[in-house]
């Protein structure tokens, strides 16, 4: 093959852990990525032909207890953790500025390369997959990746799990909050055949006692031809999880007892089922062509009754909200390696969501009867069909530079029927969306790497109804653009050692913060999102390892739509904190002990669009961890988390429910200091 630095697979599924480690790219990695399955061939890797991305590796991953995957996100620079904490709806991980609050779902998530958000872009999916079954955790931040087009605004987040391998690898742990949690990955490849088996259960009181009981299961079956040069594979996930929900609390009731869950929510919960099955078949046509082609379903149903306040006024406060989504789609991509100086790599997805949405209301009850609905709000059947294609160029002119122009396109509809009235209504008619993207990377020598994109992203309306679907007097919406561009420089400083310096920004018009679970739009106009990040990561001694980032950042309306008299011009977009920090260093003391400390912070935001009610939702917190090596093949590690016992807590302003004269901040608190052992054994 002509070009040997693309000879593995890509994004969708990424490669040996020595070929993230190079100087002339952009790519920071933390962590070893596991060597697991021989892969010889593949469409291109993100992080050779992407400018700002970042890999966490398995041994950064696999031993941290976390109630929630998108939590081992956090440990990447400039990564904001939403931690509503509300049972099976715990949050959401984002960066580039876009908050978490579920209005402005600006960040993509796949597994193994396949789509993984929901319909309105949350990021649940996510929850199928446990620490000791993932490879790696890449995100790619920025407009300038043409590979997926829908909730891919502010960039990507990938985590490929494990494939092929020969091992047997246990975990369980016992810790604060009675939580007791076991998981287990098995892999047997042999002949050809690649077979992987992971199962994990996670049973807790949580931190306020309203419980959570989940269980994950999932397998992996990869046939290659004697030759290497086709690979036909099926993966199957299952997941169930059934938790209380505590309810928000208001400042007095915080200030009394942070832990409690009120009695108006005693009847809280949610009960989540998804499921995950796609076929693959990879195609080495010949040394320099890679097919590459994925055919997937996924499902998720949602069953959420909630209770936001003790307001006994009108019937809002009280709901149960109803998902069933399925997701039918199809990937192929090839890729082309001309000659040395060029390689071309396209492709094209479709999917196709056939969803429905059922909210009813109830009468005022504390706790909530969830049984007689005293209203329907929504009965909705809904459709959104996407079909997009994307082309890319990587084109070497010299040695010590790369350009990548890129372009993509992306065309919607679907129609949404209501049992409420009975009409249809088509999708908001958005044409084709266009995006072009360019990239260029220059070495001046093997231990920099000079860099800038720009680029292109949309942002479309979701949800099972108006504004997202048209009907009479409805007003029509263009797509946001979003027009980003960054410069930046990595450099290798000494041996070990990376640092990276970036400058950002991205422009948004006609951006609507929409809210398809309550039906809330707000139309916020042009936007723009700006930021400076900083890291550094290496090996200060021989057994010590150290690693800062600091990103500060801003969201600002720059010109608003007009609506009810009030302008947002000029105004921050709430929960979007001006920084966020990660510092960390982990000792190893001898071959069988090691010890590990990090501190996240993040800084106040406004929780209200016209930034009237003031800042709340820092924090800094620090965790610790001990690991001590019993044998080669068992081990046991120690971890406390929010080491200090600081009080932090997620923030909203409910101006939803509450009387008019009376909105106010709502509180969900975080955990305090909790301790973990677990157990590893490693066959």
């Amino acid at each position: 093959m002509k070009q040997k630095s693309l000879n593995t697979m890509l994004a969708l599924a990424l490669p040996l852990a020595t070929q993230f480690a190079h100087a002339n790219d952009p790519t920071i990695v933390m962590g070893e990525v596991r060597i697991t399955a021989q892969r010889n061939g593949g469409p291109l890797l993100a992080h050779r032909v992407l400018t700002s991305v970042d890999v966490l590796g398995a041994d950064k991953v696999e031993d941290k207890n976390v109630m929630n995957s998108w939590e081992l996100i956090g440990q990447l620079p400039g990564v904001q953790l939403t931690e509503t904490r509300m049972g099976a709806e715990s949050g959401k991980a984002t960066f580039r500025a876009f908050n978490g609050e579920g209005y402005i779902n600006g960040i993509k998530v796949l597994i193994d390369g396949i789509p993984s958000n929901v319909n309105s872009g949350n990021q649940r999916f996510i929850d199928m997959i446990f620490p000791l079954e993932i490879d790696y955790i890449e995100v790619v931040r920025g407009t300038n990746d043409p590979r997926y087009g829908l909730h891919n605004i502010g960039g990507n987040i990938n985590f490929g799990t494990r494939q092929g391998g020969n091992y047997t690898d246990a975990r369980f742990t016992y810790g604060s909050y009675d939580t007791r949690e076991a998981q287990l990955a098995v892999g047997r490849e042999a002949d050809g055949l690649a077979q992987n088996y992971f199962v994990a259960k996670q049973v807790s009181d949580e931190y306020r006692g309203s419980g959570s009981d989940k269980y994950s299961v999932g397998a992996k079956w990869f046939l290659t031809s004697a030759n290497k040069a086709v690979k036909a594979g099926l993966v199957v996930r299952a997941y169930q999880h059934q938790a209380g929900e505590p309810g928000f609390l208001t400042a007095a009731q915080l200030a009394d007892n942070r832990r409690q869950s009120p009695a108006k929510n005693a009847n809280d919960a949610t009960d989540r089922e998804m499921g995950h099955a796609s076929l693959h078949l990879d195609w080495q046509i010949s040394p320099d062509a890679f097919l590459s082609n994925k055919l997937y379903f996924n499902s998720y149903a949602d069953d959420r009754r909630v209770t936001f306040t003790s307001n006994p006024a009108g019937t809002a406060p009280r709901q149960r909200r109803m998902w069933d989504e399925d997701q039918l789609g199809f990937m192929s991509n090839l890729t082309w390696s001309v000659r040395n100086e060029l390689v071309v790599d396209g492709g094209i997805n479709i999917e196709q969501q056939d969803n429905r949405y059922r909210r009813y209301r109830f009468t005022f009850a504390s706790p909530t009867n969830f049984d007689t609905p005293a209203q329907t709000q929504n009965n909705d059947s809904y459709s959104l069909d996407n079909i997009g294609a994307y082309v890319q160029a990587i084109i070497k002119p010299h040695a010590t530079l790369k350009i990548v122009p890129a372009f993509r396109v992306d065309k919607f509809s679907g129609d949404n029927r209501t049992n409420l009235t009975a009409a249809v209504a088509p999708l908001q008619d958005y044409g084709w969306i266009k995006q072009p993207k360019l990239s260029m990377v220059y070495n001046p020598s093997e231990n920099i790497s000079v860099y800038a994109n720009w680029g292109r992203t949309f942002q479309v309306l979701t949800g099972s109804d108006v504004p997202a679907y048209l009907r009479p007097g409805q007003a029509t919406f263009e797509p946001s653009v979003n027009t980003g561009k960054e410069i930046g420089v990595k450099f290798k400083p000494a041996p070990g050692a990376n640092v990276r310096f970036a400058v950002w920004r991205q422009d948004a018009t006609g951006e609507v913060a929409n809210m398809p679970a309550t039906g809330t739009t707000v139309g916020l106009g042009q936007t723009r999102r700006e930021g400076v990040d900083f890291q550094v990561s290496g090996q200060a001694t021989a057994k010590l390892n150290l690693w800062l980032s600091h990103s500060l950042q801003k969201a600002q309306v720059v010109s608003a739509f007009a609506a009810n008299g009030i302008s947002l011009a000029g105004k921050e977009v709430f929960s979007t904190p001006r920084f966020i920090s990660n510092a960390g260093m982990e000792y190893r003391a001898s071959d069988s002990l090691r010890f590990g400390l990090q501190g996240r912070a993040q800084g106040d935001y406004f929780i209200d669009s016209p930034n009237e009610q003031g800042k709340y939702g820092g924090f800094v917190v620090f965790d610790a961890n001990v690991r001590y090596n019993i044998s080669k093949r068992t081990s046991i590690d120690f971890q406390v988390k929010n080491l200090a016992d600081r009080k932090h807590e997620y923030v909203w302003y409910d101006n939803f429910f509450w009387p008019a004269n009376n909105p106010q901040p709502m509180f969900s608190a975080a955990p305090g200091r909790a301790a973990y052992l677990s157990l590893n054994v490693k066959l």
